[in-house]
């Protein structure tokens, strides 16, 4: 609340402002703002929760009308150009209403008697529906999960839910009808917590964090949340009015995980080196400059490297051959340049594989296994243009230099992605929550579960097929091969931190290894490790070196019990 001389200096800057006791004409209880007519001036009377300056208004909340199905508080647009009331004031407005949950002030009054005393609404439990809380000053009780950052540099938003982090319904649930049903719940759980600015955070950064947790990690506990209930471009949000008191989540150290061979996947988003002598920037799908690129290897170097892999099958490599200016010849040398391991080595398939700006690629450790015959690829169909080409190798472990078990193939793939350009037909999104591109997808798994029958590498159903599918756990793609036999070692293990990917606020699982009978036989441990996932999108900017949002996808580890057997 603020004193009448304080509210009569606010008052002094509204060209459409005045002060003094209420006029004859009766002002309407917000809650039946609804009721009246869209083409009459209305006037209401309440008190200001919060100001936006950058949003163009300020908010008026009034002591109700008893109908808890209608919002007790509206957004006041203007008047354009002039100062707002200060919070706290009691304000007179007669103004045009737009929609349901916004006035636009023709005239406001700052009045002189006190403002009638209004608390936060404390909320527990998420509402059952938002829009009956519409402009109404809340406090969270309960402690929230940061879910998801994908707006935060663009809109200074964070994406945060009740009960926990929010997964990808086809994660944890069949696509269709019961994909939906996590959907629904997902929504009701979901909270937009936003800055009141409808552009990019000054400097990057978010005034309702501390300095400390500029950097927060999606996982990290959420609470003193405070703010306005507003809906803005399509979803319900909190316009916040103080900071929040969060509780980081930690970095997981690099995952240890039992066995003798150990195999790695790794999608590197977008590797590409230039013309691979200092020239050729910016990339067309990668580094802007020699120093990005230089920040990129230093990353995806640290990550590789602390994952202890024998072999290690990659995504989003520039597809630029095989010679010294490569882009897997460069990240090869890297690795090998940094140590302790310097016996890295990359399959050369000759050409591509595939056509595509990228291709999947295989590079491993030449003291620990040995290639066994020739690479196999496969083309046609979807992997002409829209999956990348597969990559098959035969190994064979190694000790003190001899052969030391049975020979066995990793698989490189990546299927099509879920963005829906130029998608059409079956392709199309069919709203079963799978998105676009599912049919050229489950085509891409059909085709290599029959070329794979056929051993094109020679070593039977020893087979680890590893890469980015674009398929969550429980999509089509991903039950092609599971449903014909092929083992998932994650399956069963604690479903919450074998994530690997976080879209819009959700978490799940792209990135799969699965097994034939033989090599499952043999799974000694499994592991993701969420160096990338959880982080800003920014992080490459704040550090100059390290794991750390090295890419946008989390690597996977698989330990294999091969060597003597």
């Amino acid at each position: 609340m603020i004193r009448p001389a304080t509210a009569l200096l606010a008052c002094a800057l509204l060209v459409a402002c005045r002060t003094g006791a209420p006029g004859a004409d009766s002002a309407l209880p917000i809650g039946s703002l609804a009721m009246a007519p869209q083409d009459a001036p209305v006037t209401v009377q309440g008190r200001v929760t919060a100001r936006f300056d950058a949003l163009g208004g300020w908010f008026v909340q009034d002591a109700g009308d008893g109908d808890p199905a209608t919002p007790d508080a509206v957004f006041v647009q203007g008047p354009a150009g002039d100062a707002f009331p200060e919070v706290g004031a009691h304000v007179r407005v007669t103004g045009q209403r737009e929609g349901t949950t916004a006035l636009r002030a023709q005239q406001v009054t700052v009045l002189p008697t006190p403002a009638p005393a209004i608390a936060p609404l404390r909320l527990d439990a998420p509402p059952a529906d938002w829009s009956a809380l519409s402009g109404t000053w809340v406090r969270i009780d309960a402690p929230l999960t940061l879910t998801g950052q994908h707006e935060r540099d663009r809109r200074g938003t964070l994406a945060a839910s009740f009960d926990g982090r929010l997964f990808t319904p086809t994660e944890r649930a069949r696509p269709g009808t019961d994909a939906a049903r996590v959907a629904a719940a997902n929504a009701s759980r979901r909270v937009l917590l936003d800055d009141g600015r409808e552009d990019a955070p000054p400097d990057g950064r978010l005034w309702y964090l501390p300095e400390t947790a500029q950097a927060l990690r999606t996982g990290s506990v959420l609470t003193g949340v405070e703010g306005i209930v507003d809906h803005r471009h399509g979803a319900w949000r909190l316009q916040l009015t103080a900071p929040l008191q969060p509780q980081p989540a930690s970095r997981p150290p690099a995952p240890v995980v039992d066995g003798d061979v150990r195999i790695a996947a790794f999608n590197l988003e977008n590797l590409f080196n230039g013309d691979g002598r200092g020239g050729g920037f910016p990339t067309p799908r990668g580094a802007r400059s020699p120093e990005a690129l230089a920040r990129q290897l230093k990353g995806l170097v640290a990550t590789i490297a602390a994952l202890d892999a024998d072999i290690a099958a990659l995504m989003e490599l520039e597809n630029d051959g095989f010679d010294a200016h490569s882009s897997i010849a460069q990240l090869v040398d890297a690795l090998n340049a940094e140590g302790p391991a310097r016996d890295w080595r990359f399959v050369d398939a000759g050409e591509g594989p595939g056509s595509d700006a990228i291709r999947v690629g295989l590079i491993y450790r030449q003291s620990r296994v040995r290639p066994q015959r020739a690479p196999a690829t496969l083309g046609g169909g979807p992997f002409e243009t829209l999956s990348r080409a597969p990559l098959a190798q035969a190994f064979v472990p190694l000790r003190d230099g001899r052969v030391d078990g049975p020979d066995f193939t990793v698989v490189a793939v990546h299927f099509k992605s879920k963005g829906c350009g130029n998608a059409d037909g079956a392709d199309r999104d069919q709203g079963d929550g799978q998105a676009c591109w599912n049919a050229a997808r489950v085509d891409s798994a059909r085709r290599l579960r029959d070329w794979l029958a056929g051993a094109p590498t020679g070593t039977g159903d020893r087979v680890a097929i590893v890469g980015d599918f674009n398929a969550y756990g429980m999509e089509d793609p991903v039950r092609v091969f599971t449903d014909a036999g092929w083992r998932d070692p994650f399956a069963g293990r604690d479903g919450d931190a074998h994530y690997s990917f976080v879209f819009d606020g959700q978490a799940g699982r792209l990135d799969h290894l699965l097994l034939g009978p033989s090599l499952a036989a043999r799974v000694a441990g499994a592991a993701k490790w969420h160096s990338n996932a959880d982080e800003p999108d920014d992080m490459r900017d704040r550090e100059a070196a390290g794991p750390w949002r090295s890419s946008d996808h989390d690597p996977l580890v698989v330990g294999l019990r091969l060597r003597g057997r």
